[in-house]
């Protein structure tokens, strides 16, 4: 603490990310890196613009990638916000549209990051616990709130919620807006963009860093209501008017352009992750059906504590969360063949 610090950045728990280790020859399935590189097409683009032209700011608008995006989700370009990396989008979604006066809900076991945009923009919230089998119930989300957020599938647990549900949460908050965080919709769910024009409540972000393996470019978007978007772009305007530099706008439209490496990517992504699962199941884990790029699992026997660290002792690192009820899983994120071939024998050997 220090005595320059504002009240608000004392009392401020902040996101702790997965952790990056400097170890050499490191199996790293903590994180949900795609194992899979970029398209070459998306480094020729970003090669193409590293010129005399870096010394001009970027298009504050995007226009052109945000035209790529509506085209490939067949929506208007003034339906889409982008942002640097959905992280970014996310915090202006909880600052422009979720101060009503009054909690919004997200589930109990979910991405972190939402408890600390409420600490930060100091916005009440209450978790909304998910079922004994780890599933987000639409009956649980049709209370009084101020707005409604959740990852599908969700994070960490990998379970997808089928858009007829979706629909369910949707039709229940006519009047408050809510939010599908579709970081990882790409690894085998159907996103909620499709539902956009029928719900004007509806806003749905994603990102570039999973399933387009464009994790250090930090690109993310949302799709909504073009009502919903003017209020994103007061809140950009009024903080950071160019979120997007060339480089990240020319490797993301490349990115969009390569419709085959993309779907080689996915599928390669989803064929590990039967693969290991069924693995893990063999060895007496409990797997829970995940459309991510991740499985969420627990042994019957061994503690997820003692897995993780024995696990790290090979050098292999996954992501262990110390918190109720679910401190006994490990979050693993798909990797290469070899590297997943490490972690069976790596679990094998514990």
């Amino acid at each position: 603490m220090s005595k320059f610090w504002s009240p608000l950045v004392n009392d401020l728990v902040p996101y702790v990310p997965g952790e990056q280790p400097k170890m050499a020859n490191l199996v790293k399935l903590n994180t949900n890196e795609n194992p899979f590189g970029p398209s070459p097409k998306v480094v020729e683009a970003i090669q193409a613009e590293l010129n005399d032209s870096l010394r001009l700011y970027p298009d504050p608008e995007g226009e052109s990638l945000r035209q790529t995006i509506a085209a490939y989700h067949k929506v208007k370009p003034e339906q889409v916000f982008l942002g640097n990396g959905s992280d970014e989008v996310l915090a202006h979604i909880f600052f422009g549209l979720f101060q009503h006066g009054e909690p919004i809900l997200f589930p109990d076991i979910t991405y972190s990051f939402y408890p600390v945009y409420c600490g930060l923009y100091n916005i009440e919230s209450k978790r909304v616990p998910l079922t004994e089998s780890f599933e987000i119930n639409p009956d649980d989300f049709k209370q009084p709130n101020g707005g409604v957020i959740f990852p599908n599938p969700n994070a960490p647990t990998g379970m997808y919620l089928g858009l007829q549900h979706v629909e369910e949460i949707l039709a229940a908050n006519p009047d408050r807006v809510v939010v599908v965080d579709e970081a990882y919709i790409d690894f085998g769910g159907e996103s909620a963009i499709t539902l956009v024009d029928k719900y004007p409540n509806l806003l749905v972000s994603q990102t570039l860093s999973k399933a387009r393996s464009l994790a250090g470019l930090r690109v993310g978007f949302a799709v909504g209501h073009p009502d919903l978007i003017e209020a994103l772009n007061r809140v950009k305007n009024s903080f950071n008017s160019y979120p997007l530099d060339r480089l990240a706008l020319a490797g993301a439209k490349a990115a969009y352009e390569d419709e085959a490496w993309f779907r080689k990517c996915c599928d390669g992504v989803i064929s590990e992750r039967e693969r290991v699962t069924a693995a893990l199941e063999d060895l007496g884990f409990e797997v829970l059906p995940s459309k991510a790029n991740f499985i969420f699992a627990r042994h019957k026997e061994q503690s997820g504590g003692v897995l993780a660290k024995g696990l790290r002792e090979q050098g292999i690192i996954v992501r262990h969360f110390n918190k109720p009820r679910i401190s006994e899983f490990l979050r693993i994120t798909i990797g290469t063949v070899e590297q997943n071939d490490a972690l069976i024998g790596g679990l094998r050997s514990l």
